[in-house]
């Protein structure tokens, strides 16, 4: 019996959008796993730093790159996407790892007509043992109809994602808000093996303080605060260079 990752020409055409923002070093690591990968029909580059280096990392590996006028993943990931020619779109952060494994995993569930799209689970980085415990309840929450976030890999079949209109352009909080509208509109799969990305942002201000501090943000836009108070309660400063800093994070 034949699996749905035997034979290129039997398989679902995916394209990987990777939204950047000073990210060459990151792009230099992932964007030449990507071009390895059998299952990727076309990587897409949308950097909002104007970087001749991410540029240049971008087409050596053989992937499209478009710029963006200002940092803003939500806009930059709709460009992505606009730009796709595939069956199934990937949401990539530069910093999470992306193997064969997991596009195997995407074809798998997608072979299901009535799933529409999904995450991975996350593992959680092993710098941090003291917050590892924690990784169990995400999988717990994720399992069960909670937020699927950007570093999850969120994928999505291109007629769905269309349909929904895209990401919203907001400052702060795209991907909560898409999570909603994707599980809302039908029914999603949460896979296996786990993604994993990098820990920067928790070395550089202290896991207990990003952990806690995300959480309670993410506490409050349930509640109906807007991303736009949020955000200048998250950065305290202008709204262009604090996602600058948020894009870099």
């Amino acid at each position: 019996m034949n699996g749905p990752a035997e034979g290129r020409e039997t398989r679902l055409r995916i394209s990987v959008v990777v939204p950047s923002w000073r990210d060459g070093k990151n792009l230099a690591a992932l964007l030449p796993a990507l071009s390895r990968l059998e299952g990727v029909s076309e990587t897409i580059v949308v950097d909002a730093g104007a970087d001749p280096e991410s540029e240049r990392t971008a087409l050596s590996c053989g992937a499209t790159f478009i710029g963006c006028p200002a940092p803003n993943r939500g806009e930059q990931m709709n460009l992505g996407a606009a730009a796709a020619g595939g069956d199934v779109i990937i949401f990539q952060h530069s910093d999470t790892d992306l193997a064969e494994e997991h596009i195997e995993a995407i074809e798998c569930a997608l072979s299901d007509p009535e799933i529409i799209g999904g995450a991975f689970f996350r593992k959680f980085d092993g710098r941090h043992p003291r917050l590892m415990w924690l990784e169990s309840i995400a999988r717990f929450l994720t399992r069960h109809g909670g937020t699927l976030y950007g570093d999850q890999s969120i994928f999505i079949r291109c007629e769905v994602f269309t349909k929904l209109g895209g990401f919203a352009t907001i400052p702060l909080m795209e991907d909560v808000e898409f999570s909603r509208r994707l599980r809302a509109a039908g029914k999603v799969a949460v896979l296996d093996p786990p993604v994993q990305s990098s820990g920067r942002r928790h070395l550089r201000k202290g896991a207990w303080r990003t952990s806690i501090q995300n959480g309670l943000f993410i506490v409050l836009y349930n509640l109906g605060v807007s991303p736009h108070r949020l955000h200048r309660w998250y950065y305290g400063k202008a709204p262009e260079r604090a996602r600058e800093e948020a894009m870099s994070s």
